[in-house]
Parts: structure tokens; C-alpha cells; sequence
């Protein structure tokens, strides 16, 4: 499975430095919870070093680790689709270096600048494409007969 093209590759050297001047640099400890399932998603990362365990919430149970998301990777995406809900729930393994974005007002420069919103828009549906289809084969190979994936 190929991962997306990371987002600032994507970008013009324009878009980028106007997306970066939003950013804050941002550290996470070892365990710390970055977002819960339905909270706000009024935020994203892309992050630099380290590594998130995105996890869905089941009653009773600890959540289950759903996908591991890594350097250079986008932290993130219910931000851009509303309600603006978080899907998962995210937490860092390790300490984790990102750059945190405003999710309104990257909203906002997407809607002035229609190439930017296309080209961050597209990115993140690839993002989705990709978790969509990693998690579809986890589910196959805990729920396949013989414990088999795709053929």
C-alpha cells in the first residue's frame, strides 16, 4: 500500500509558506491524548518526528489502535468536513515533535484561494483513501475464515 504524497510536497512554494505561517510547533509526551472520538476537530498536525496511535473507542475496553501515523505524515483530517467531529481518538507512543494548524482559518484560506483548498482537499482524500483501505484489510485478517488477506 502506498502512503500519499506528503502535503507540503504537494504545495506550491507559495501555498506552503502560507500554510506553515499558521503553524505552531507543538511537543507531545510519551502517552499524552491529542483528541478524543467526537470531540471538536479544530486542529491538525503534520508531524515532524515521532509517531501517533489513532484508536476507536469501545465501551468497555481499552480503544484499539486502528492505524500508527509517523513523520511527515497529516495528523488530522475531520477538521476540514463538518461537523468538525473527531472520527478517532489519537494519542501519542512516544514524544512527538508537529506543526498544529488552525483548522478555521486554514478553512478560510481555502476558500480564498480555490487552488489551495483543491490541493488540501485532495491530499487529505487520499489520506482518507489510504487509512479506509489499511483498515479494511485489518478487519479482514481478524474476521477472514482462515485468517487470510487479500489474495
Amino acid at each position: 500500500m502506498t502512503q500519499p504524497e506528503p502535503l507540503l510536497d504537494g504545495l506550491s512554494d507559495l501555498h506552503r509558506a502560507r500554510l506553515l505561517g499558521l503553524a505552531d510547533d507543538r511537543e507531545f509526551p510519551a502517552d499524552r491524548r491529542l483528541f478524543d472520538e467526537g470531540g471538536a476537530a479544530d486542529r491538525f498536525w503534520l508531524l515532524r518526528s515521532g509517531e501517533v496511535a489513532l484508536d476507536l473507542h469501545v465501551p468497555g475496553r481499552r480503544p484499539p489502535v486502528v492505524e500508527t501515523v509517523g513523520a511527515g505524515q497529516l495528523l488530522g483530517w475531520s477538521w476540514l468536513f463538518p461537523p468538525y467531529r473527531w472520527h478517532l481518538g489519537a494519542r501519542a507512543l512516544g514524544p512527538v515533535s508537529a506543526w498544529e494548524f488552525p483548522a478555521g482559518r486554514v478553512r478560510a484560506l481555502c476558500e480564498a484561494d480555490p487552488e489551495f483548498g483543491l490541493r488540501l482537499t485532495v491530499h487529505c482524500a487520499a489520506v482518507i483513501a489510504e487509512r479506509l483501505q489499511a483498515a479494511r484489510l485489518r478487519l479482514v485478517d481478524l474476521y477472514a475464515p482462515d485468517g487470510g488477506g487479500p489474495p
